[in-house]
């Protein structure tokens, strides 16, 4: 099988797989669910190739049900680092500096994602990249219940780890998916990050407004400031 690299060669799913096996895949799961380093790692991508893999019998050995289950437990456990790790940083982490793997504005996003859907984001973060990673530190600096945060965890992360491998696997063994992987593999990326261009476009469209009402609002002050000056010299 050969699939598309949608970025760098060693982010490649296929290379990731095939060079690190079973312990990179959930390296990377467990990464990417809650260290702040691991927002640009490929997760769901990698989830679908990882069920597509085994259903092919290359790279991978472990029966389906086997590597789902590790595949939950190290997604369960990324976040709740990510939470333990809000919890102790605190607000602070909105005064972090950028550097070339930490953005501010990637924590004021899943801030607003978080404030959007309150608790359910934990479930809903798990489909769209780089907010999936910072959504439950963000829980922890807000102070989510932790029983509450624990729920969600679980739910999201067996949809997601799960869900996404067991679809891969069973579309894996259709001749149409396996012949245009790399297709597939794409449009997997762009329904991913398609909730994240809604959000922007979404708040480029507020600010439009925003600024249209206050040139209006302003050129109504300046209006009625002018016939109150006529008014007074008549």
């Amino acid at each position: 099988m050969t699939t598309l690299a949608l970025g760098p060669s060693w982010l490649d799913p296929e290379y990731l797989i095939s060079t690190f096996g079973l312990i990179g895949i959930l390296t990377i799961v467990f990464a990417e669910s809650g260290l702040l380093i691991g927002f640009f790692l490929p997760g769901d991508s990698l989830l679908f190739t990882t069920g597509l893999l085994i259903a092919d019998g290359e790279y991978l050995s472990q029966p389906l049900w086997l590597v789902c289950l590790l595949l939950v437990v190290a997604a369960i456990a990324g976040d709740q680092v990510g939470y333990l790790f809000g919890r102790k940083v605190g607000p602070s982490l909105f005064n972090r500096p950028d550097s070339r793997l930490f953005k501010q504005e990637n924590v004021v996003k899943a801030n607003e994602f978080f404030e959007k859907y309150g608790p359910r984001s934990i479930i809903l973060a798990r489909f769209v990249p780089i907010v999936r990673t910072f959504t439950p530190i963000i829980a922890g600096v807000a102070g989510m219940k932790y029983r509450t945060f624990v729920l969600y965890n679980v739910i999201g992360g067996v949809l997601w780890a799960c869900g996404v491998t067991v679809l891969g696997y069973f579309l894996g063994q259709i001749a149409f998916v396996r012949d245009n992987i790399e297709f597939i593999l794409i449009a997997i990326v762009a329904l991913s990050v398609l909730p994240i261009v809604i959000e922007v476009l979404r708040a480029r469209a507020a600010k439009r407004r925003a600024a249209a009402r206050a040139a209006a609002e302003g050129g109504q002050e300046h209006a009625d400031a002018g016939q109150g000056r006529g008014r007074h010299a008549a």
